[in-house]
């Protein structure tokens, strides 16, 4: 008699097995962002993923590069140097709880004017965004980011987030950091950062691989009046 083989029945992968799996990969990546946030409380970060793309970019391009990045405490940080930032890129940033609603419209309205000097996300989002995201831009990081930042304001503190902030946005090509920057602009640390030379060097963040303090005259010049303003 012919022998009969059983076929072993295909096992089907459905829609919905394949969205609960990439709902457990994404829940456990936010999980790992949050603990790495937890963590940041008392460990200075290594790297960032901005550091980590600006260097993969230079392989792509096979240009060569050389990453300047010195951590220091915030009290090594000039106070004029950290008063410049934040008139500079989020002037509630003591008020907020992690988002500034109210420069996120005025921001929105510059937009449409075509006369937009920075954007409405604060120092805090900044730093989520540096740590995580990179550069990339999509509504997938946003909203990652938008979950994020609470965690942040509620683990490290305002005086944290600035310390690692200062210490690990970009100041320039291949310049992270208040220290290395300090260094690399003017030859001298971060702690003996002037008045002027921080409103200067405050005026590159939007665009640190494009701007030069020595050109900043005129946004620096905002950013003191700023700072004047706001008692500083």
């Amino acid at each position: 008699m012919p022998t009969t083989q059983t076929k072993t029945p295909r096992r089907k992968i459905s829609l919905r097995s394949v969205l609960q799996w990439v709902a457990i990969g994404v829940a456990a990546l936010w999980l790992l962002a949050a603990l790495t946030l937890v963590v940041a409380k008392w460990i200075d970060p290594p790297t960032t993923a901005v550091h980590m793309e600006r260097r993969v970019q230079a392989w792509i391009h096979g240009r060569p590069y050389h990453a300047r990045y010195v951590f220091v405490p915030l009290r090594q940080i000039s106070p004029d140097l950290q008063h410049a930032v934040i008139a500079a890129e989020d002037a509630r940033f003591y008020q907020h709880h992690g988002f500034d609603w109210q420069a996120m419209e005025i921001a929105a309205e510059s937009d449409m004017d075509g006369k937009r000097l920075r954007g409405g996300s604060t120092i805090t989002q900044q730093l989520v965004k540096n740590l995580f995201f990179g550069t990339g831009r999509s509504f997938l990081r946003k909203g990652a980011e938008f979950t994020l930042v609470p965690v942040a304001e509620l683990v490290l503190g305002k005086q944290r987030i600035l310390e690692l902030y200062l210490n690990v946005i970009e100041w320039g090509p291949g310049v992270y950091g208040a220290e290395a920057a300090s260094r690399a602009d003017y030859g001298v640390s971060a702690r003996s950062i002037g008045r002027d030379q921080a409103a200067r060097m405050a005026a590159v963040l939007p665009d640190p691989r494009r701007r030069r303090p020595a050109r900043m005259d005129h946004y620096s010049a905002i950013i003191l009046e700023r700072m004047q303003q706001m008692g500083w």
